[in-house]
């Protein structure tokens, strides 16, 4: 039986941002689709999630521009699915000639999440002083040393994927892009689903989609090759293999901040099994034990 493998895609996965066109994104997924069309044309059985940080970005600073038509968080990120799905379905269909599919797919969070009354995930452009006076009262701002105000929106935790039962069912026998953005934030209400305006990490929810799929490995592919610990000093180190006990006691210790490694490592101490953490150019020497880091 082939390896079930979810793969989280993040970073230049999507993008290079260097000018962020169109076009720019086009080649950079058309370069992921070759990446992936190698591993399926291996045999490995593939679920696909990514992130949508400029995407989302791109689609605040429009709405800034025309406030009459302004779309709240959640419709921002199932717009961010839909357009980012269409361009790797495409990319990966025409590099593979295999069915794949997009699923819009929302992902339960809990309304009394820790996150709602201490919302720290930054999203879209930074701003100066004087342009953040402009949204004061509409939007909580935090400012980041020496770049600017950010607006900072809630980071729940994923608790259960809506789709779930149509992601298992259409996996059969597609490659399947699902869980965009870490999902479309949902929550119950008096027995209905409601979107909130939240931001749930894509790594977070990757580790939740690959235990629900009982799949054999999660493969996290960054803008990096490897995890490191004291990463950016002279005496960085790289990690080849830890086990998940010893992942817990270094994030304890502050190794993986949370605007980078942290998340990553986070997934993989939830998901629990076999994960590999490295750059989109090594994911297949990854897989052969040549590159990344491996948790487990």
């Amino acid at each position: 039986m082939s390896k079930k493998i979810v793969v989280a895609l993040g970073g230049n996965a999507l993008t290079t941002r260097k000018d962020f066109s169109y076009k720019e994104q086009e080649e950079q997924v058309k370069k992921t689709a070759e990446v992936i069309g190698d591993l399926i044309r291996k045999g490995y059985k593939l679920i696909i999630t990514h992130g949508n940080g400029p995407q989302v970005g791109s689609i605040l600073i429009q709405n800034e521009a025309f406030p009459k038509t302004e779309m709240p968080l959640d419709v921002c990120g199932a717009e961010s699915q839909a357009q980012i799905g269409y361009m790797l379905q495409q990319a990966i269909q025409n590099e593979t000639k295999k069915k794949v599919c997009t699923i819009v797919t929302r992902v339960l969070v809990d309304h009394e999440d820790s996150a709602f009354s201490n919302p720290e995930k930054p999203i879209g452009p930074f701003y100066s002083k004087q342009q953040s006076l402009k949204f004061k009262g509409k939007y909580r701002l935090k400012l980041i040393e020496g770049k600017g105000y950010r607006r900072v929106v809630p980071s729940p935790d994923a608790k259960k994927i809506i789709e779930l039962k149509q992601i298992e069912k259409l996996a059969e026998d597609s490659i399947v892009i699902c869980c965009g953005g870490g999902g479309i934030p949902v929550i119950k209400e008096k027995g209905k689903l409601k979107g909130v305006r939240a931001v749930i990490d894509k790594d977070n929810t990757a580790a939740l989609l690959a235990k629900d799929l009982k799949a054999d490995l999660l493969l996290i592919l960054t803008d990096v090759d490897s995890v490191y610990i004291n990463y950016n000093n002279p005496d960085q180190k790289k990690l080849k293999e830890v086990s998940i006990s010893k992942a817990r006691a270094l994030l304890a210790e502050g190794q993986f901040p949370n605007g980078s490694m942290g998340p990553k490592v986070q997934a993989a101490i939830k998901f629990n099994k076999e994960t590999i953490i490295t750059s989109i150019d090594k994911a297949e020497y990854a897989l052969q034990s040549k590159a990344g880091t491996v948790i487990k």
